[in-house]
């Protein structure tokens, strides 16, 4: 629904992505983004934010109006639309493709907010805290902060690399509750266990695996009285590898018990079914640090507030296009994106109540402990959202009414006949006593063979399956075994067609 309404409006989702030639490979695009990129020139407005724990974010803004070099502030009442980013691992509002889409939105009208990661963007780290792969309490703060100081303006929200992590993953815990109108996530890693293990797999991904490593260390030199006093010191030194560095410091800080029960419950492909607002969500069939594994597809195609748009290059958070690499494909596609549909009806509205978290990971086997037999003696789940226990139990007492009623009956009938006959024949005699027992007692067979009917039937079918199986499985080995049955046999033959040859 939301792919008709708004994505087909947007030229770039529908074209085929060119990279730029000389640019062809996912590594060379890559490299060239982290050491140019080509980044427009501007200058931000800077606001240093608070949380609750103490812990000190730098917003860096450029408004619509900067562009005319005009000094300006936003009203509190102003309906501009609003646009909240969120770098990546160890980058802020300095990066080259965080500078291509700020640069990109506020020339359309929009006012942009970079969100920094603590200890980014040159602000220390003034509490206990750091954030991590899937630390959403920042961006949650930022963002109710600036829909209660600007409550008129439609926000959205952009996440890249690992901030695109931790917004879907906010996306999914928040479900309706969020104040965000749209989002886009671009190149996420989605299921960081998958990623890592890639990460460590090849050559060249074990290098960009040390480069990462390298700024992850760079970080938390610049603030080594914190992570010192924090976290294992000499491990962080000593790290080769993200790992490494998430058991010495990550997992630490955050209290999470391993590296794999971080990556886990930071994963967002485990939220993605939760996200109720309109998202689009942008990955490189070729990227060499976020694998196409951990995509989602079903999740994705599963929620019908989910666009996911694959292209074959890219890179990681490139996509440069043009002869001379000026633009980054996915930056159009986002702004096209967000502007179709801030112009839509298709917006999400905030909803008052407070939205309870259903993961993805949750399975409906896990809610189904009960059976049913069915009336040909196959079994059949019933889950939690089948009938109550009260209402099976109501549906029950009906037929144990009339079981019992007709019971009465047939007893009151016997009774009645045994009445009668007694007027007529005041002593029965033992042959009739004898019958009547015997009546009974075929009673009591019939009631035995219909129960035990389902039961042999099953029990048929259980057989006949059992023996369709072996056939099969004796079809198999004949079919898989016959090359070496066949040599053999062969060899026998050979065998002995040579001792009648050699005894004449």
């Amino acid at each position: 629904e939301i792919y008709h309404c708004v994505a087909s409006k947007c030229r770039s989702l529908h074209g085929r992505y060119l990279a730029t030639p000389w640019l062809a490979s996912p590594h060379l695009q890559t490299l060239f983004l982290g050491i140019h990129g080509r980044p427009p020139s501007f200058t931000y407005k800077r606001q240093l934010y608070t949380v609750r724990d103490g812990g000190t974010i730098a917003l860096d803004w450029l408004l619509a109006f900067d562009l005319e070099d005009a000094d300006e502030i936003i009203s509190k009442d102003s309906s501009t639309p609003l646009l909240v980013v969120v770098p990546g691992l160890t980058s802020d509002s300095d990066a080259a493709y965080a500078k291509h889409l700020v640069h990109s939105m506020a020339r359309k009208g929009w006012n942009v907010v970079v969100s920094n990661h603590r200890g980014l963007g040159g602000v220390s780290i003034t509490s206990d805290c750091l954030y991590n792969g899937g630390w959403t309490e920042d961006v949650r703060e930022v963002i109710n902060y600036l829909h209660r100081k600007y409550p008129k303006a439609p926000m959205f929200c952009v996440g890249t690399s690992i901030g695109a992590n931790i917004l879907v993953k906010y996306l999914g815990e928040e479900g309706e509750s969020t104040p965000l109108a749209g989002a886009a996530s671009i190149c996420s890693p989605w299921d960081l266990v998958v990623c890592d293990r890639f990460i460590s797999r090849k050559l060249v991904q074990r290098f960009y695996d040390k480069a990462l490593a390298f700024g992850l260390k760079g970080y938390a030199k610049l603030h080594q009285p914190v992570l010192a006093r924090l976290a294992n010191w000499e491990g962080i030194k000593k790290s080769r590898s993200i790992r490494e560095f998430d058991h010495h410091a990550t997992c630490i800080v955050a209290k999470y018990e391993t590296v794999d029960t971080y990556y886990r419950r930071c994963s967002s492909a485990s939220f993605v079914g939760n996200v109720s607002v309109p998202l689009l969500c942008i990955s490189a069939l070729d990227d060499p640090l976020c694998t196409r594994e951990a995509i989602p597809w079903d999740e994705c195609r599963a929620n019908k507030n989910i666009v996911l748009a694959t292209t074959q290059n890219g890179g990681h958070l490139a996509f440069f296009q043009g002869l001379t690499a000026g633009k980054l494909w996915w930056v159009g596609a986002v702004s096209e994106f967000l502007c179709a549909l801030h112009d839509s009806s298709y917006m999400h509205q905030q909803k008052a109540e407070e939205h309870v978290l259903h993961s993805s990971l949750e399975s409906s086997i896990d809610k189904s402990p009960y059976v049913n037999i069915l009336g040909d003696g196959m079994i059949a789940p019933v889950g939690n959202d089948g009938p109550p226990s009260s209402q099976i139990s109501d549906d029950l007492k009906p037929n144990a009414t009339v079981n019992s009623t007709q019971e009465d009956e047939e007893a009151k009938e016997v009774e009645n006949r045994s009445g009668t006959d007694g007027d007529a024949m005041p002593a029965q005699s033992p042959a009739a006593a004898g019958s009547t027992k015997q009546q009974g007692e075929e009673r009591y067979a019939d009631k035995i063979r219909d129960a035990m009917a389902p039961v042999k039937r099953s029990v048929n079918k259980l057989a006949r399956y059992q023996g369709r199986s072996v056939w099969l499985l004796a079809y198999v080995a004949l079919v898989t075994s016959w090359p070496l049955l066949g040599s053999l046999a062969f060899m026998l033959f050979r065998k002995k067609s040579r001792h009648p040859l050699s005894a004449k």
